[in-house]
């Protein structure tokens, strides 16, 4: 890859989770001095859990640097320990460059943009963050060229094609007589090890104030190549189970915290009040726009002086206020059972419920304000990155013994105690009018009811592997979280009383109420 040294220079690059991380050559680190490489500069790691963690203030800059340094370290270690790969220094480049540009394609708020705003604005593009990498690669080599930083030369079709195939982890995508094992390093869609993962767990793990450290190092210098994919020591299994175990732990705890969940559908809300004047969503399909597209879109709409945003600013500034969305209830769904939840516990039903129940105990209750559109149900899924997969029976391992064999290690090289199901679904409901948290809590309980009877019913098959009820939360049915049905957390502990309707409790809360019922959006 041919490059003008005029501007771009090799350099190397403090890092608190890898400490240095060096051999980022003239032509990495031109694609770094881009544009659109600093974008992510300004996209949160984290999104909205940065607002939970403080500490999480990282951005998917850092992340990227740290991924392309893993890429390279990886890529580096097979080529010098098993030179009989054939692995070229062409091929280090491009692996690192692929960990360096997977995630060029991020929108605002990271997982946020894609898997919330995306799909609610324009569900008909099935947009994925990963496709937009690809489009803004492409546009950063036009650049690059265009620039004259880089000659017409430097990185040609095939070399291009090869990074975008090894962002994607599919070998297809590129000519045939690329090393298969390559695809195993950046995104691995094999069994889910890879340094992507390496990175965010340190690097996130770190952010947030929780103590840890990720052997990354140990992990790349076990790894060993065997018919065509990369295989690590057995004497490690334990840590490549610990990923699993990891990824699992950040998602149910940190990732998906309740307050950080309100505020998303909060931003995504605001974001949706702003799409018919901003346009926002159709920025995603030219680069020149998605360019300038980041956190930043936040500001945007809070510097507006127009009236057609001030229901979207109103929607950002309760944010700032802690004036948020609140979580009603939470449950954790076995991973059999999602189908069932995802069909029948629907924001609907909950409001029908909540209102036949209100009408037999609580008739003096207004609940006029009270509507599907003010009620969400999130359901996440959580697992150890291969949905209800182990990731284990995906991996290879060898022994010092036996350094050119491998084999998939049985449970009982590394635990007895597994799951039948290495992912599970975590149902959330959360209100927008925080006045109707009892009638809501009701509503839902209700449905919930249903659902477990109809699960329950003698007609249901039996289950396979082990016998153990489902689980349908630690809140279902609980005296301890139970709250009256005219509680509203607008006066926190205390529920409405007298004739007092649901919706008059101050004028304060009254107003704010009345501008979140007008915004609310089907």
């Amino acid at each position: 890859m041919a490059i003008l040294s005029r501007q771009a220079k090799a350099r190397s690059i403090k890092d608190p989770i890898h400490d240095f991380m060096g051999n980022f050559s003239k032509q990495v680190s031109a694609i770094i001095d881009t544009p659109h490489f600093q974008r992510l500069r300004h996209i949160k790691q984290l999104g909205t859990t940065y607002r939970v963690y403080p500490g999480a203030s990282h951005n998917r800059f850092e992340h990227c640097l740290g991924v392309a340094h893993l890429a390279r370290s990886m890529a580096v270690h097979l080529q010098s320990n098993q030179p009989e790969l054939g692995i070229t220094d062409r091929d280090v480049e491009c692996v690192q460059i692929a960990g360096l540009c997977h995630d060029l394609g991020h929108g605002p708020y990271s997982h946020v943009w894609d898997g919330l705003f995306i799909p609610s604005v324009a569900p008909e593009k099935n947009w994925k963050h990963e496709d937009a990498s690809k489009m803004m690669f492409d546009d950063l080599i036009k650049f690059l060229k265009r620039k004259g930083i880089v000659e017409e030369t430097a990185f040609p079709e095939k070399d291009v094609k090869f990074v975008l195939a090894l962002i994607d982890g599919d070998p297809a995508q590129c000519d045939p007589e690329e090393k298969p094992f390559l695809f195993d390093i950046v995104a691995n869609k094999r069994n889910g090890i890879d340094v992507d993962k390496f990175d965010y767990i340190a690097r996130d793990r770190y952010m947030m104030g929780i103590s840890s450290q990720f052997p990354s190092s140990r992990i790349i210098q076990s790894a060993r190549v065997i018919n065509n994919e990369i295989c690590y020591d057995i004497k490690d299994v334990n840590i490549l189970h610990d990923i699993g175990t990891s990824r699992f732990g950040l998602h149910k705890q940190q990732y998906n915290h309740k307050t950080a969940k309100a505020i998303e559908y909060m931003i995504v809300d605001a974001l949706k009040l702003a799409e018919p004047h901003m346009k926002i969503a159709t920025r995603i399909d030219v680069p020149e726009e998605f360019l300038h597209l980041t956190d930043n879109i936040e500001l945007e709409i809070k510097a507006s002086r127009g009236p057609e945003l001030q229901a979207s600013r109103d929607l950002l500034d309760d944010i700032d206020i802690r004036n948020l969305y609140k979580l009603v209830d939470d449950t954790f769904v076995d991973w059999e059972n999602q189908r069932i939840f995802r069909q029948r516990m629907t924001s609907q039903r909950i409001v029908e419920a909540a209102k036949r129940i209100a009408a037999e105990e609580a008739e003096s209750l207004d609940l006029g304000s009270l509507t599907p559109e003010t009620v969400i149900v999130d359901q996440t899924t959580m697992h150890y990155g291969m949905k209800e997969k182990n990731p284990l029976d995906f991996v290879k391992f060898y022994s010092k013994h036996n350094p050119d064999q491998c084999a998939l290690a049985q449970r009982g090289d590394y635990s007895t105690l597994l799951p039948q199901y290495f992912a599970e679904i975590k149902l959330s409901v959360i209100t927008k009018l925080p006045q109707y948290f009892g009638v809501v809590q009701a509503g839902y309980r209700a449905v919930l009811k249903s659902i477990q009877d109809e699960i329950m019913r003698p007609t249901t098959p039996t289950r396979t592997g082990h016998s153990r009820v489902s689980s349908f939360g630690s809140l279902d049915g609980n005296s301890l979280t139970r709250v009256p049905l005219n509680f509203s957390l607008a006066t926190p502990g205390k529920p409405i009383t007298g004739k007092r309707s649901l919706g008059s409790i101050d004028e304060g809360d009254d107003e704010r109420s009345a501008k979140r019922q007008a915004r609310s959006i089907e």
